[in-house]
């Protein structure tokens, strides 16, 4: 299949992965992960975010559903040990937890 010819939201669903958070602990500390609320989808919000659609990234960061991680959920998902879902879009990582039932 020709690169080119592969959709972006093709392309972010083979580089999403499960990441351990405490391997996401530098870019924490650098303020570039982004928590993803589990009722959206993290592909479509890292589309977002590539696409530079800042009316909608504003929308999500003012209802919460996207936001920096606050040291409290750090810690949180540290002590855990937690196993979040990833993808980048550089500059930033979007993470997010499994829905819980």
């Amino acid at each position: 299949m020709d690169q080119d010819s592969v959709r972006l939201s093709t392309k972010l669903n083979f580089e999403t992965a499960r990441i351990a958070w405490r391997d996401l602990q530098t870019f924490f500390a650098g303020g570039s992960v982004i928590h993803v609320h589990p009722n959206l989808d993290l592909l479509v919000v890292a589309e977002q975010l590539a696409a530079d659609n800042t009316e909608q990234f504003t929308r999500w960061l003012e209802s919460g559903e996207v936001q920096t991680v606050s040291d409290q959920q750090a810690l949180r998902w540290y002590e855990d040990d937690a196993l979040l879902w990833g993808v980048v879009i550089k500059p930033w990582v979007l993470v997010q937890q499994d829905a819980q039932p």
